[in-house]
């Protein structure tokens, strides 16, 4: 869609909100997102997202960095054998003395979905996704089973946790 000046972007953004706060129903969401093109320019940049549910008096979700909000360690991953677990990757290099991953995402991936073997955590990317501020880590471990550095990855998780 081309607009002629920020008026007409404002106005086009707004019916649109209004349809979508008005839509209710059995839709689980809408996700709308701005992208600015300037005139003539070969570059694209995405300017903003906002995610709306069914539910209208849900607070808007932002996404904050672990520095800005350190995560408290979600109980499944606070306990006597899961701090041990903790240790040893801290010693091997896969995480920051807040427990943030300092390794791709498809081994932090790997490294999760082993913890949570070995800890019994039977909802293993919910509590990591939380706790590392990320999201589709599913994703990531099945992309990362497809990697041939991921199976030497496996080896030394395995040497690591044991």
């Amino acid at each position: 869609m081309n607009f002629n000046n920020d008026e007409d972007i404002l106005a086009s953004i707004n019916r649109l909100l209004e349809r979508l706060h008005q839509a209710g129903g059995e839709n689980f969401g809408s996700h709308l997102q701005f992208v600015f093109v300037a005139s003539g320019a070969q570059y694209v940049n995405q300017i903003g997202t906002q995610i709306f549910g069914t539910d209208k008096s849900q607070e808007p979700k932002t996404e904050s960095s672990p520095t800005e909000n350190p995560s408290k360690i979600p109980e499944p991953l606070a306990t006597e054998e899961a701090m041990a677990l903790w240790e040893k990757a801290k010693r091997a290099g896969f995480v920051d003395e807040n427990l943030q991953p300092k390794i791709s995402r498809t081994k932090a991936a790997m490294m999760a979905y082993i913890m949570a073997t070995k800890l019994g955590i039977r909802n293993k990317w919910k509590v990591f996704e939380t706790f590392w501020h990320r999201q589709n880590m599913y994703q990531d471990y099945y992309d990362a089973l497809n990697q041939q550095q991921s199976i030497e990855f496996g080896d030394i998780l395995k040497s690591t946790f044991g």
